[in-house]
């Protein structure tokens, strides 16, 4: 019997034993002189069946999961007999409803094969969007950017278009394009999930990025506690050049793209634009003043796009598909497919890429089956720390940017946590408070000061202290917070300690 077997090796599964998988596949395929191939692929982001195996025997491709080492022989016994019979048995992965039901444009790659092969790559569209952009001037690149509809996937959801354009007009000798890989919001997971399962997508579309404004030199910063995606990228961009896609000639046009890899420092105030910047330059990671703008501004005091890893690699689906193709997902100005993240308590967590539109309610109950702990959804925070916590009234709200922003919430990074009933809400105002806190530069007073003294406010308000006037003090200091502080990291905690006063007031004592 031959198989092919493809076990991830990202993060998640790593964790959840996946070597000890691959070590016990290795030895009992000897054992019985199976013709065994292993390949270390990416994960489809289905975390709740990881780790999944997928094997291939006679040309089907089927799933079994989650899987543990002491469960691998009774799978190579399946293969040999009734494979229908394992009670761990999926059949066909892309017809698990949990997979099938979404629309994958930027994750299509996903768990298919080893992400660091440039064929494996190639044979799946890989570097068709670079090859169009080769024919293309760099205005005729930004236009069907533009006209795309794609906006920025890390948080603003700023016209990716308007910062292409900014940076190509913006004359100078040397450009920079960034890629900020500092993903630090609780909840989201999906840029590492890209960077370990699709890298070459990354590097595919900030190569497309340089042609298109005039950037020769590239470098991704990454999250310091990424080290499997440090790994995944560093060979990645390693075969990219051995492969001509990378360098002072890009497959034999003339054209140059470098691109170096950079570990973060540790910061969630590095994930702010400028403060990333600084950073790379080798300064403590503080917030800028704008203007500037890094665009015209940024890295060594030079023109620099900056993206975030799933902007940047759905550049490359753009190219490729056209802009109208990408255009034609999703609803009003949210084009595009969106990568929602669900975590906390909840009972199907994982990645799930669908085009923006259905309500989060749908979201949760269809692909994340409800809580983990079986007791009532009380609270979702969506968009990271700083995202509103949502009470039940506004779940049915349509996963869009304008539709959140319509209700003083937030999409962000497109994660989304789940609290149930038991879950104290004010506690978690104090942390929104603690965390900026924690990490604030420290550049501007009322980010540094304000959620000190935030916490203090909250503290005295679960104690009984004067609640009401501490209540008025508690929202005074947010309204401050909110228009003083001199970027997002103090401008938006006032978004969850708001939420939690006014839809969950019992909590407060």
């Amino acid at each position: 019997m031959s198989l092919t077997c493809y076990l991830p090796r990202d993060t998640t599964t790593l964790a959840l034993g996946g070597q000890g998988i691959a070590a016990a596949l290795v030895e009992h395929a000897a054992r019985r002189s199976l013709d065994m191939e292993l390949v270390r692929s990416g994960s489809r982001g289905a975390f709740w069946l990881e780790p999944l195996l997928e094997v291939v025997r006679d040309g089907q491709r089927m799933a079994f999961g989650p899987l543990t080492a002491e469960e691998v022989p009774g799978v190579l016994d399946a293969l040999a007999a009734d494979v229908t019979s394992h009670p761990l048995y999926l059949g066909d992965p892309q017809a698990i409803p949990w997979l099938a039901q979404q629309q994958r444009l930027t994750f299509s790659r996903a768990g298919l094969g080893d992400p660091l092969s440039i064929a494996h790559y190639q044979s799946h569209q890989g570097f068709a969007g670079l090859q169009r952009a080769l024919t293309l001037s760099p205005q005729e690149i930004v236009t069907e950017l533009t006209e795309s509809g794609l906006r920025g996937r890390g948080g603003a959801a700023f016209p990716a278009g308007i910062k292409w354009q900014t940076v190509l007009d913006t004359s100078a000798q040397q450009k920079f394009v960034v890629c900020n890989a500092d993903e630090g919001d609780s909840g989201t997971f999906a840029d590492r999930l890209l960077m370990e399962s699709d890298p070459l997508q990354l590097i595919e579309g900030m190569i497309i990025a340089g042609l298109a404004v005039g950037a020769t030199q590239g470098y991704i910063y990454l999250r310091s506690e990424y080290p499997e995606a440090f790994h995944m990228l560093s060979e990645a961009i390693a075969a990219a050049q051995q492969a001509g896609y990378l360098g002072r000639d890009i497959c034999g046009t003339g054209r140059a793209f470098a691109l170096e890899l950079r570990l973060g420092a540790g910061a969630y105030i590095c994930g702010e634009e400028t403060a990333l910047l600084d950073s790379l330059e080798g300064k403590r990671g503080v917030v800028r003043a704008k203007p500037p703008l890094p665009a015209v501004q940024g890295l060594f005091d030079q023109p620099t796009l900056v993206h975030n890893v799933l902007t940047l690699a759905a550049a490359s689906t753009v190219l490729a598909r056209g802009a109208k193709c990408y255009r034609d997902w999703g609803m009003g100005r949210s084009r595009g497919t969106l990568t929602v993240q669900l975590a906390g308590n909840i009972r199907r967590g994982g990645l799930v890429e669908i085009p923006f539109g259905p309500s989060l309610r749908e979201v949760v109950e269809n692909f994340g089956g409800g809580t983990a702990s079986g007791r009532p959804i009380k609270a979702i925070q969506v968009g990271g720390p700083l995202g509103a916590y949502l009470p039940e009234a506004q779940w049915d709200t349509a996963l869009d940017y304008e539709s959140f922003a319509d209700i003083g919430a937030m999409l962000g990074h497109g994660g989304v946590v789940v609290f149930d009933d038991s879950a104290d809400m004010s506690a978690q105002a104090r942390f929104a408070m603690e965390f900026c806190a924690a990490e604030s530069c420290g550049k501007c007073t009322p980010c540094r000061i304000g959620a000190v003294r935030g916490v203090e406010l909250v503290d005295r308000i679960i104690a009984r202290e004067a609640p009401q006037e501490n209540t008025a003090l508690l929202r005074e200091l947010c309204d401050t917070m909110e228009h003083g502080s001199l970027c997002a990291m103090g401008g938006l905690t006032p978004n969850p300690v708001r939420s939690a006063l006014d839809y969950f007031v019992e909590d407060f004592g």
